[in-house]
């Protein structure tokens, strides 16, 4: 879809295309906010707009952290951490971010923890002890993972 840029939205057109990219998937305030100041339009219109879409459940902060946490856990691997941290950049509510972190089963959690840290240590070609616990850690800390989980991870597989 070619957008030109030489004339403004409608309010009507703004908000079917506003649903439209909130029903391909999950979003955040914060993005659809950022997609109205591209479109250009004035506060006003973006307050009627946001109002619509809440009220249409095509916007549902509660759905987006939920689905963000169990798709970034799920495919990307990542550990609590950095889902929180990267919900807080979207500006989730701390209640909202709290639920979506109900979406993940401590055991599902700790069982991803060890396959991953086995999945990244069988990489690892480094022989000085130290140095090896160092990549494993850097890693996984740097995926989210708690870092007392890591630390207890490391000194169960690495000997």
């Amino acid at each position: 879809m070619s957008t030109n840029f030489n004339r403004s939205l409608t309010v009507a057109e703004a908000t079917q295309r506003l649903m439209q990219y909130c029903a391909y998937q999950d979003r955040c305030h914060k993005e659809v906010k950022q997609k109205m100041r591209d479109y250009g339009l004035i506060p006003q219109a973006q307050d009627q707009i946001l109002g619509k879409l809440i009220e249409g459940n095509y916007l549902n902060e509660e759905r987006f952290a939920r689905s963000f946490a169990r798709g970034k856990f799920n495919i990307k691997h990542w550990g609590k951490n950095r889902i929180v941290c990267e919900l807080k950049f979207r500006e989730i509510s701390s209640y909202n971010i709290k639920a979506a972190l109900t979406e993940i089963s401590e055991p599902v959690y700790h069982e991803k923890l060890h396959w991953l840290a086995e999945k990244k240590l069988s990489t690892i070609k480094e022989k000085n002890l130290y140095k090896k616990k160092k990549k494993l850690a850097d890693y996984l800390l740097y995926r989210g993972w708690e870092s007392h989980l890591v630390y207890e991870k490391i000194n169960e597989l690495v000997e």
